[in-house]
């Protein structure tokens, strides 16, 4: 660890931790070739501190679904990061959140492209309720709305 002296008021030196540079997060993302709101939300992510590899894929809903995403929350993308799948344009700080906590989920999804979400265009019009996922068969549960 880095340490700088910081003088008190009494002239003397005390070491300080600096803060640590915070590791880039890896992530890769699937999604259709078609689509480009993908890419404007993986650049969206790597100005956060993430680097997004994309994958374009003619499989995407079946990806979605062996990772366990609930059809009917399928967003326009499924990434997986650090053990979790984050499907569709769900905003930075909830999936930073997600990656602080780490709950035991499969992972968290925001339907559809909501008009002003990460990646797409207009302006945000209504409340983003991001869902948790598990892979046994229990219902999906509200993670964070926003």
């Amino acid at each position: 660890m880095k340490l700088t002296y910081a003088l008190t008021a009494l002239g003397l030196a005390v070491a300080t931790p600096l803060p640590a540079l915070a590791a880039t997060i890896q992530a890769v993302m699937y999604k259709n070739p078609q689509c480009s709101c993908c890419e404007a939300y993986a650049t969206y992510l790597e100005h956060n501190g993430f680097k997004v590899e994309i994958k374009p894929v003619n499989n995407l809903s079946q990806i979605s679904s062996n990772a366990g995403v609930p059809a009917d929350l399928e967003g326009c993308h499924t990434m997986m990061v650090d053990g979790y799948v984050v499907d569709g344009l769900v905003p930075v700080d909830i999936v930073k959140k997600l990656l602080t906590e780490r709950p035991a989920i499969a992972g968290i999804t925001l339907a559809g492209m909501p008009a002003g979400a990460p990646g797409m265009g207009g302006e945000k019009s209504e409340t983003w309720t991001v869902y948790a996922f598990t892979k046994d068969g229990k219902g999906p549960t509200v993670y964070a709305s926003e």
